[in-house]
């Protein structure tokens, strides 16, 4: 690993700039939290349709489909701490300009589905180069307990933002709500503007952009279970990211709920997740981690199918609050251990790449979910959708854990 500046291996004070990162991290997505879903609850009132909904996920994740293979490149180019700043200044600027344009003009809803897809791009850098920037930071025997104890603050954050969002929401006009997206912005930035991130050798100039993308290919492929591990995690998202864009409607149209039980959905999903990143956090060591991120999968399809059964009253809306927890605590255990799986056995060059490309593969999924499920929902309800998806992610998590299981034990005997 060709690194210029000392890694977070030989820094004994790694901690404290990872905190300090996170914390200022932490207090953005807080804000980032309160402005989506007060823009999503906002749409889903005014609307009350789950094809609009699914046009707001949409354009939140086509930025990526886009731009994420150019932008791994670019991450591994440049300094990540420029590039997290960056990011981090763009959604907030862009949020605030939306707010001064919703201060002058009437504008018609669509320019909230708008708002949301433009902040996406943002996000397109933020994520990968954060993922690529730990490592950097810190040893590689900590690097589970670190995405659980950054994954624990980030819970946190999401579960406070909804509820922030929903009493700005009872308060405040949405121009108001979209300027705390610049405030946490500008906390983000001088959190991280005082850490030291070393940085790794940039690539040869004569090395073409296109092949350094393909890198970012291949780093998969090298790795037969990973590659499985990855197919059936983007064919379960294909499934599982459209309930992200329902939720709303679950509670509005479904349930027949209000914004603040909505908001509580939200606070137990995050809270959930809170407890899954407090276990990976306290424990730090997991002996097969591709196999502990699908039964992470495994779970969320389980919960997802029993809120589809539910019955359309305040009974089944409290089981369905209890089936969010579990469902934020089994998404976690998913996340956790296949991140820090890449972040082990990806060399530090080409890291950027190989987390925009895996989030390039599962923007993918948002649309070709939303196609199927957008009209499915209309159709039947969106119970149905939750229902459907999770019988599908049972079905393809099961088949993958006895393939990456036959797999390890082939590698084990043979030889990868």
């Amino acid at each position: 690993m060709n690194i210029k500046d000392t890694a977070g291996v030989e820094n004994k004070n790694w901690r404290r700039g990872f905190f300090a990162i996170m914390g200022g991290q932490t207090v953005s997505l807080i804000g980032s939290s309160a402005v989506q879903f007060a823009l999503i609850w906002w749409l889903a009132t005014e609307t009350a349709s789950p094809l609009v909904m699914a046009l707001v996920g949409l354009l939140a994740f086509l930025p990526q489909f886009f731009l994420g293979p150019f932008a791994g490149v670019w991450i591994d180019r440049l300094p990540r701490k420029k590039v997290i700043i960056a990011a981090d200044l763009f959604m907030g600027i862009v949020a605030a300009i939306f707010a001064m344009s919703f201060f002058i003009f009437d504008l018609p809803y669509w320019v909230a589905c708008v708002v949301v897809g433009v902040r996406a791009i943002g996000g397109v850098f933020h994520l990968p180069a954060m993922q690529a920037a730990i490592p950097l930071l810190v040893p590689k025997d900590e690097l589970v307990r670190v995405n659980g104890w950054s994954q624990f603050l980030q819970s946190g954050a999401f579960m406070i933002g909804p509820v922030l969002g929903a009493a700005m929401f009872a308060v405040w006009p949405l121009p108001v709500i979209l300027l705390s997206d610049l405030v946490g912005a500008l906390v983000a930035v001088l959190a991280i503007a005082f850490v030291k991130i070393p940085e790794i050798a940039a690539p040869p100039q004569e090395k073409h952009f296109l092949n350094e993308m393909k890198e970012g290919v291949k780093v998969y492929l090298r790795d037969k279970r990973l590659w499985i591990v990855t197919l059936v995690a983007t064919i379960c998202m294909v499934f599982f990211l459209p309930l992200a864009v329902f939720y709303p409607l679950m509670s509005s149209s479904y349930f027949k709920v209000t914004a603040w039980h909505a908001s509580l959905i939200e606070f137990l999903y995050a809270l959930g997740m809170m407890f899954g990143a407090a276990l990976m956090a306290k424990f730090g060591t997991i002996k097969d981690k591709l196999v502990a991120a699908q039964i992470g999968l495994f779970v969320m399809g389980v919960t997802a199918l029993l809120s589809g059964l539910l019955s359309a009253n305040m009974a089944g809306f409290w089981i369905f609050a209890g089936l969010c927890l579990t469902m934020g605590a089994s998404g976690i255990i998913f996340n956790i251990p296949f991140t820090a799986y890449l972040q082990e056995t990806v060399p530090a060059q080409a890291q950027g790449r190989a987390f925009s490309f895996l989030g390039s593969l599962m923007s993918v999924t948002m649309p070709i979910g939303l196609a199927a499920a957008g009209p499915a929902a209309e159709l039947f309800g969106v119970s149905f959708w939750f229902l459907a998806s999770g019988a599908a992610i049972i079905a393809i998590t099961g088949a993958g854990i006895l393939i990456t299981l036959k797999q390890y034990r082939f590698e084990k005997q043979y030889g990868s």
